[in-house]
This record gives structure tokens, C-alpha cells and sequence, in this order.
């Protein structure tokens, strides 16, 4: 055991202050180019710079490449190069917005690399009624769960701190279901996730230094999908993300068909002490956020706190879940 707890520790580490670090002057770096958007939600309209996905890509990469000179296996590999993969599709699009199609193929794409290196278990587990042998099926869930998880986070990144708060609750839930079932490797590799994820919620959170970005939210998005699939916690991963899911779900069944969330009415309005309210607009989509907003206005930071609960709540979810996993009936 003691074998794997300092690796353990040794990657949060690595993930952790590589984005602690290296974000103050990926901040600077973007301000200098003038790469910064409009944070129309606060007052004065701060420019904010964005992406900020390079500095998580490198603590996963740094952190990843550590565990893998303890642990040499394809399951790491298969990390690396789906996110980074993922990252590329996020980048191009911060760069240049490309049409509602080409995130979700393009990440379809990234899926790809679990395939060939064969790095995935076609048995699908469900909590008391066991496993399920489904071989081609899984092939295409597979393809279906990196655009599926990278999309969901990018579609709830809308408030400052959102997307990478609630990645930090969603994948420590995951990384804990995964010591439960006693899936110690994937765990242990799953630990950078949460930790860069925390680390980059400090620039992030209200009021945001910068914005993660389609390349930041695509490469958290997709490094979960991928240890979803590697660790054979599909079910628990969803249930984790459940309440990033319904807001996908209800964007796209108010929108009815693949759009790019730039094109989009804006679901909100902000009142004049800069609180947000929902929109009376009939053809703005439904959201989360816009549900959230239906009893009243409310600011910014008080909306993030209703999002953080319902995280909670579905993370504690998924790890009664996991335990349920070893429960046959």
C-alpha cells in the first residue's frame, strides 16, 4: 500500500501547483495579447482573459507523467493523449468558432485512442444487478461518453467558478467511488483531475482573474469520460454529473438540435443592481440556470452556491452508489 499512497501524493502535488503557478503568468500572458472577453454579469464589465485552458492541460500532463514513471501502464497513456486531444478540439474553437457540429465529432474523434490501445472493459456495471457483457454496444457508448462529459461541463460553464468548482466536487466524488470499489490505479489516476481543477477554481471563482475557456472545459471534461471508462464507473461518473447533465439536457431539448452555445439567446438578464433574473424572452433556452433564476433574482455568488449543492448532493449520490456496486443480488 505504501507503494501507491506516495505516488498518490506526489501527483496531487504536481497537479495542484502546476496550475497554481503557471496561471498567474498564462493571466498575464493573454492580457498582453489581449485575449480577454466581456464578464457582462459584473459590474463596470470586466475583461477577463480566457483561455485558460493551457494551464490545465500542463497539470494534468505534469502530473500524468509522473504517475506514469511509477506506474507504466496503457491507462495513463490513454489519459494523456485523449485530453490532449480534447484540448486541441477546445483551442481551435476559442481561437475560432466553428459550427454546433464540430466540438461534438471532434471529441467523438478524441475517443478514438481508448479503442485502439484497448485501453477499456466492454462490461457495463450497475449498482445491485452486477455486470453486463455488451461488446459492440460499448464501442459506440464509448465514442458517444467523451463528447457527452466534455460538452456537459462546457455547457454549464456560464458563471464565474462554475465549471471548475464543479468539476473539483464531481471528480473528487469520482476518485473516492473508485478507492471504494478498490480500483486503486485508475483512483490514483483520476487524483490530478480534482487537484487542477481546484487549483484553477482560485482564479476562477467570483471575481474570475480568467475563464477556462471551450479548451479548458473540454480537456476537465474529457479527462472525466476517459476515467469513467477506464475505471468501469460509467454509472456513477453520470450520476456525479447528474445535475451538468440535466442542463444539457434541458438546453437541448428547449433548442432541438446541435448548436454552438455562442449563437444562443442569452437565457438570463441582469437588473440593475446587477443581480441576474431569468429572461421573459419565449425563445431563450431553458437552463439550469434559468430554472434556478424562476423564483427570483438572485447575484452571482448565490446562484454558484445553489449549483455547489446540488453538486454535493449528486456526488454523495455516487458514492453511495459505489458501495452499492458490490452489492449483488
Amino acid at each position: 500500500m505504501f507503494d501507491q499512497i506516495v505516488p498518490a501524493i506526489l501527483v496531487s502535488i504536481v497537479a495542484f501547483f502546476s496550475v497554481y503557478v503557471i496561471t498567474p503568468f498564462l493571466i498575464r500572458a493573454l492580457e498582453k495579447r489581449n485575449l480577454t472577453v466581456k464578464d457582462y454579469h459584473r459590474k463596470g464589465g470586466a475583461m477577463i482573459p480566457r483561455p485558460g485552458g493551457p494551464s490545465i492541460l500542463i497539470g494534468i500532463i505534469a502530473s500524468e507523467i509522473t504517475l506514469y514513471a511509477f506506474f507504466p501502464t496503457t491507462a495513463i497513456i490513454t489519459i494523456l493523449i485523449t485530453t490532449s486531444l480534447a484540448f486541441v478540439v477546445g483551442i481551435i474553437d476559442d481561437r475560432k468558432a466553428l459550427g454546433g457540429w464540430f466540438k461534438p465529432l471532434a471529441l467523438a474523434a478524441s475517443a478514438i485512442p481508448i479503442i485502439f490501445l484497448g485501453a477499456y472493459d466492454s462490461n457495463l456495471a450497475f449498482p445491485l444487478f452486477g455486470s453486463f457483457k455488451i461488446p459492440a454496444l460499448y464501442l459506440a457508448l464509448i465514442i458517444f461518453i467523451i463528447p457527452i462529459t466534455g460538452n456537459t461541463i462546457n455547457s454549464i460553464d456560464v458563471l464565474n467558478g462554475v465549471a471548475s468548482g464543479f468539476m473539483t466536487i464531481a471528480s473528487f466524488a469520482l476518485t473516492i467511488s473508485l478507492f471504494i470499489m478498490q480500483n486503486y490505479e485508475i483512483a490514483i489516476a483520476s487524483l490530478p483531475l480534482g487537484f487542477v481543477s481546484l487549483a484553477f477554481y482560485k482564479y476562477h471563482k467570483f471575481p474570475s482573474s480568467i475563464f477556462p475557456g471551450d479548451s479548458g472545459a473540454l480537456t476537465l471534461g474529457a479527462m472525466y469520460g476517459v476515467i469513467a471508462i477506464l475505471g468501469h464507473v460509467e454509472i456513477v461518473a453520470a450520476i456525479a454529473l447528474l445535475p451538468a447533465v440535466i442542463n444539457s439536457f434541458l438546453f437541448l431539448s428547449s433548442v432541438k438540435h446541435v448548436v454552438e452555445h455562442r449563437q444562443i439567446k442569452n437565457p438570463t438578464a441582469v437588473t440593475s443592481d446587477f443581480k441576474l433574473m431569468a429572461t421573459s424572452d419565449k425563445d431563450a433556452p431553458i437552463t439550469l440556470l434559468r430554472l434556478i433564476l424562476a423564483a427570483g433574482p438572485l447575484t452571482e455568488k448565490q446562484i454558484v452556491l445553489v449549483i455547489f449543492k446540488l453538486a454535493l448532493f449528486s456526488a454523495s449520490l455516487a458514492i453511495i452508489t459505489a458501495f452499492m456496486m458490490g452489492i449483488k443480488i
